[in-house]
């Protein structure tokens, strides 16, 4: 089954679905011109393609006035409950994700970006780094895409991103993966754009998982 099937089957607005595969054809970009250790591209590919499953728990009641996407959401919650990284995982795991690449998602959060920078892991950093990359509309620098972290979640105290301080901390720690990345990378940062992700997009739209 493709990834756009997968998306479908489990009826994925198109913009979750755009920020995943705007993920994953970041991730590919740097695949592609990686000069490290030897890194599971396939795991990479598989866990960006998959990893906000969940996150139509998170997206307000008001999104759409279309009242078939509240029934979609209201059974996520019936069937998987409210936490959307859970939810994730769950999916991740029925989608035939492996436990090497079921860590690597678990991972690869923002809140853990300390943790990411210090571990041996370039899948996880790779992950990491291409989520932190991409903004609702596209991509963006890290500075950019996380400053805007902090002004959309500052009035939501259960998010790591409404402390101003520990927020800033995790920005530093987002740069430094980058920098770690690079250092292995035929890139730049501002290399990973728009214009150059669009024909991994449409390949990883034929992506079998």
């Amino acid at each position: 089954m493709n990834i756009l099937q997968i998306y479908k089957k489990y009826h994925l607005p198109e913009n979750l679905q755009m920020h995943m595969l705007r993920v994953a054809a970041c991730s590919n970009l740097i695949i592609d011109n990686w000069t490290g250790v030897e890194i599971d591209n396939k795991a990479i590919i598989r866990v960006c393609l998959l990893h906000d499953m969940g996150n139509i728990v998170k997206i307000p009641e008001d999104f759409s006035k279309d009242g078939e996407f509240l029934k979609i959401r209201k059974k996520y919650f019936d069937k998987y409950g409210t936490n959307d990284h859970e939810i994730n995982l769950e999916i991740g795991k029925q989608e035939g994700l492996t436990e090497k690449e079921l860590t690597i998602l678990d991972g690869k959060r923002s809140r853990k970006n300390e943790e990411t920078l210090k571990s041996n892991s370039y899948e996880r950093k790779i992950c990491a780094y291409c989520d932190q990359r991409v903004a609702p509309d596209g991509v963006e620098s890290i500075k950019e895409r996380l400053e805007d972290a902090k002004v959309r979640y500052k009035n939501k105290p259960s998010s790591v991103w409404s402390n101003e301080e520990k927020a800033n901390y995790l920005i530093e720690c987002s740069l430094g993966i980058e920098k770690q990345i690079m250092k292995y990378c035929k890139l730049k940062p501002e290399d990973i754009n728009d214009d150059n992700i669009k024909e991994y997009i449409e390949k990883l739209k034929i992506y079998n998982i």
